[in-house]
């Protein structure tokens, strides 16, 4: 007869006995339930309500019948533990040497992925050069046009959080169907949600742009709209790039993103330079190229779903159970996200209040600080992609997941501290670079230290983060942001009022990063956490490996 060997984990909620019991009989239990029969093996009787069937390694069952998992426990011979001692240093070596495995895995998948959070900032950048050789207005006007154009598109992360979450959930379930459904509902949102943008931009993007920047700045609203309408013709292709690209990404594919973003790079640098240096069309140039490059990427998105075996174009409509389901992970996901715009933007304005020589240092060291901060995310971006196989998959591992975890979080330790090192060795070496202002290079040198401070723990909080949210435990993400964010803002206006000045401001975004470091571990890290909620194998799988014997 075949066997297999059963390796089944012991529910901590049991208390094992420090000796094995021997019993006379195979089984004593007032219910009928025969028959297991082990080879020199010794089997005794649990009586405790809800403990699982325990079998240590090499246990080999040669007959069965239907088993109540709920009232049998297997025990070693006392003459085998020097071997379940030896099995356990074995393992725990082995757990070590994965994590190191682990950290590789990442590392190549997180590589990709630092230049797909790049590309965005790389665009804006390649437009500000170009834009600022030939005119100030126009350079002025990329201000509040890529406000308009780039930074709303954060409030539809939410569509790129839900579909990574969803596609790695359904293939760590090994549901393909599911996978296709996830995709095509999610695709037709965000081709809704394009549809919408579009339509915004060309009626109140002028009225948006003009709130911004004050109705007497009459020049710049009028190059900023042109900017804005030529852009909002891509919205569509924006949200569906971002559909896709988050589908690939949550099928631990970070290269084919990078391949259709690294493309779309070159194409926006080289329609920059034709359009705008050599044909003079100046903003309206710069935003043609733009949209050119995002189409691109688009489409180059899409045809790799299509090359997986999924059909980026087939577009469903969402049912209302699906909206219900998407609305379960993208609404904490908003909150989140406004939660993170509001305390930056209360940062922002409380830094103006403070001089000119002041707004100018913090705008560089923010800047710095989100240049930084970027190489963070794909430390999320990996947890997101990682984390649902082993949470939620057929083959669920809250060890491993722990594992990755801990993986995550050296590597986010190591990033932070050489974030922080590069980060702040650039305004204290070379300040000039910026401003030759001499006050403005003194503001700058005042928040260094919680510079620092706010900068080094921010890939651990992403890796934290990123974590909760592949556990879908957005609910706790939310609420605590929202928590976290009223109790900095409360911080900053205290310190704004004793006159800390901006060293008081940055003092106050050190507090908000580590209060998210704190609460996401502490989470992470609790009995009743989703890494240590249910350590113990499902029981329909148990009966089935059982049936299989």
């Amino acid at each position: 007869m075949n066997c297999k060997t059963l390796n089944i984990f012991q529910n901590p909620n049991f208390k094992q006995l420090h000796k094995p019991l021997f019993c006379k009989q195979s089984f004593h239990l007032k219910t009928s339930v025969p028959v297991i029969s082990l080879r020199n093996k010794v089997v005794t009787a649990c009586i405790s309500p809800g403990q699982e069937i325990l079998v240590s390694q090499g246990f080999e069952v040669l007959s069965k019948n239907d088993v109540n998992l709920d009232s049998i426990s297997l025990v070693n011979e006392e003459k085998q533990e020097p071997t379940r001692i030896n099995q356990a240093e074995t393992q725990g070596f082995g757990e070590n040497e994965s994590i190191w495995k682990q950290m590789v895995e990442i590392v190549k998948f997180s590589g990709p992925a630092t230049g797909l959070w790049l590309c965005g900032p790389l665009m804006s950048l390649i437009d500000t050069v170009v834009i600022g050789q030939s005119s100030s207005v126009e350079l002025a006007a990329l201000g509040p046009g890529t406000v308009l154009c780039d930074y709303m598109s954060y409030l539809f992360m939410f569509l790129s959080v839900a579909t990574s979450n969803f596609v790695a959930t359904a293939l760590a379930k090994k549901e393909k169907d599911e996978v296709r459904h996830q995709i095509s509902i999610l695709l037709f949102l965000g081709l809704a949600c394009g549809v919408f943008m579009f339509f915004f931009t060309r009626i109140l993007g002028e009225r948006a742009l003009t709130a911004f920047t004050g109705a007497k700045n009459v020049d710049i609203i009028s190059a900023a709209n042109t900017y804005v309408q030529i852009r909002g013709l891509a919205w569509p292709a924006v949200l569906i790039g971002c559909v896709a690209q988050s589908a690939s990404l949550g099928m631990k594919d970070s290269w084919g993103p990078l391949k259709a973003l690294s493309v779309a790079s070159a194409v926006n640098g080289i329609g920059d330079v034709v359009l705008c240096t050599f044909l003079g069309y100046g903003i309206a140039g710069a935003a043609w190229a733009t949209l050119a490059s995002q189409v691109i990427a688009a489409f180059m998105m899409v045809d790799a779903l299509n090359k997986k075996g999924y059909n980026g174009y087939l577009l469903s409509i969402p049912s209302f159970n699906d909206l219900k389901h998407i609305y379960s992970i993208a609404a904490p996901v908003f909150v989140t996200m406004i939660s993170k715009v509001t305390f930056y933007s209360i940062l922002a304005y409380s830094a103006t209040s403070l001089g000119i020589q002041t707004i100018a240092a913090h705008q560089v060291m923010i800047q710095i600080f989100c240049m930084c901060a970027v190489w963070a995310e794909p430390l999320s971006q990996t947890a997101q992609s990682f984390m649902p196989e082993l949470i939620y998959g057929a083959n669920r591992n809250l060890s491993r997941a722990r594992m990755l975890l801990k993986s995550l979080f050296i590597i986010g330790a190591l990033s932070g501290t050489i974030l922080g090192s590069v980060g702040t060795s650039v305004p204290l070496l070379f300040p000039k670079a910026f401003s030759p202002d001499a006050e403005v290079i003194m503001e700058m040198h005042k928040v260094l230290i919680p510079f620092f401070i706010a900068l080094c723990v921010t890939p651990c909080t992403s890796s934290l983060e990123g974590t909760l949210l592949a556990g879908r435990d957005v609910n706790y993400i939310s609420l605590s942001m929202g928590v976290i964010l009223v109790v900095a803002t409360i911080l900053l206006m205290v310190l704004s009022g004793r006159g800390t000045g901006l060293s008081g401001c940055w003092w106050a975004l050190a507090a908000f990063q580590w209060c998210r470091f704190s609460s996401a571990l502490k989470r992470l890290t609790s009995p009743s956490g989703i890494l240590y909620a249910d350590d113990l194998m499902p029981r329909e799988s148990l009966k089935h490996e059982i049936a299989q014997c």
